[in-house]
């Protein structure tokens, strides 16, 4: 982060939430000219890239994707998330992590093969952990027992939490709480909830991620109502394509007129040309921030912005 003892004439710059009032003017300057956003999460290890990353990675820039974390779902996925961020620095970021599917494979070394992959500086983030009691891949209790080892590893190497909840919440609200004395930031990767969900995440100081879903949410107490009521602070708020997942189909018959009039046509032009529902890619972003700002009724440079910001803030990135 910039140094605060940064000076412009004789007059110490001044730090906002951790930034320099110089750094958010720039970043407000580049939004102005071109979306600047941060993918907070994008399977980029899955086998659907492994011909062709480097298109991926060049048609996610020329979206404006500027930095993207490939998340950490195994320890072997960890370690490869950990590789490609060699392969592109700057802009590939990595998080390590066991998420709840693999809970099952969780073995005594675990922990300090994860430990010494965030010991990396290229590795942001512990995750994807949590609970998904939806799918069961793993049993419940295996799922409860490697979550907590991995909040506790977070704790400990003080980097934020990359969480996934499903059909979980009160008992990821309980295992969270043995640890908010101590616990680091954190975000609530995909959210797909409810309002009463949403505002207690908050209200434990988590952010919010949000991807591609929202083209299918109708529920009256989901996702799209969430940003309606503009129940999500804007300095919470995080995006990401969960690519290869998550495709936003935004000529679905679900998504309301006046929100399908608000998307651009140079962001369709990237997820009509290069993303299906087969294979999502980070380059899809634009049009997911365009939805979020539609929804939340806020101009969409202004969500842009705020989402980066917070990004940087939480991820520590450069």
């Amino acid at each position: 982060m910039a140094d605060s003892k940064t000076k412009s004439g004789n007059n110490p710059e001044k730090i906002v939430d951790g930034m320099s009032e110089l750094k958010i003017k720039q970043i407000e300057d580049e939004v102005a000219s071109s979306y600047l956003l941060v993918d907070i999460g994008a399977n980029l290890t899955n086998s659907k890239y492994s011909r062709d990353l480097d298109s991926v990675v060049e048609r996610a820039k020329d979206a404006g994707v500027k930095k993207i974390m490939v998340t950490g779902a195994s320890v072997q996925c960890s370690k490869e998330a950990l590789r490609l961020t060699r392969l592109y620095p700057g802009m590939l970021y990595s998080s390590a992590g066991i998420h709840p599917h693999d809970a099952k494979t969780w073995t005594d070394d675990c922990y300090d093969i994860i430990k010494e992959l965030a010991s990396n500086p290229e590795c942001v983030a512990i995750g994807e952990c949590g609970l998904d009691f939806n799918r069961n891949f793993s049993p419940q209790d295996v799922q409860m027992e490697v979550f907590e080892k991995q909040v506790q590893l977070a704790c400990e190497v003080g980097k934020p939490l990359f969480l996934h909840e499903r059909d979980a919440h009160d008992d990821m609200v309980r295992i969270l709480g043995k640890f908010k004395d101590r616990m680091p930031p954190a975000v609530l990767h995909c959210f797909t909830g409810t309002t009463a969900q949403a505002l207690k995440y908050l209200e434990m100081g988590l952010y919010i991620g949000l991807t591609g879903f929202l083209w299918k949410d109708k529920s009256d107490d989901g996702v799209r109502s969430i940003l309606e009521k503009g129940l999500i602070p804007l300095d919470r708020l995080l995006i990401e394509t969960d690519a290869p997942f998550m495709y936003p189909n935004v000529r679905g018959s679900k998504i309301p007129a006046n929100i399908k009039q608000a998307l651009s046509d140079r962001s369709l032009s990237f997820l009509n040309r290069y993303c299906t529902f087969q294979r999502n890619e980070p380059c899809a972003l634009p049009v997911i921030v365009e939805m979020i700002a539609a929804y939340m009724k806020r101009p969409v440079e202004e969500v842009a912005m705020a989402t980066t910001i917070n990004a940087i803030k939480l991820f520590g990135f450069s």
